[in-house]
């Protein structure tokens, strides 16, 4: 799949009429993934290699309105700190 560097704002997903800029926010994230779903419900993931001031962004072109999609953001787990990474668990 075709992701282009993207934008670091507006934060979410932005469709341009082209495509769709994805934005999050994480100042522990080591790793970001998106998560695109189809009707079936399968999965294809792209890893987010932008980052910006703790923003991960990437654009994919021809992503339409009504995708779903969710994060699986890689890092520390330390809950002790509030540190919670789970790429196990699906961000919406």
């Amino acid at each position: 799949m075709e992701v282009w560097p993207g934008r670091a704002y507006p934060l979410g997903a932005t469709f341009d009429g082209s495509g769709t800029n994805f934005a999050i926010f994480s100042e522990v994230a080591e790793r970001i993934e998106l998560c695109l779903f189809d009707e079936a419900g399968v999965e294809s993931r792209v890893e987010l290699t932008e980052v910006d001031a703790y923003v991960w962004h990437g654009y994919l072109p021809r992503i339409q309105p009504g995708q779903r999609y969710g994060y699986r953001v890689h890092g520390p787990w330390d809950p002790a700190r509030g540190l919670r990474c789970n790429p196990a668990k699906l961000l919406l």
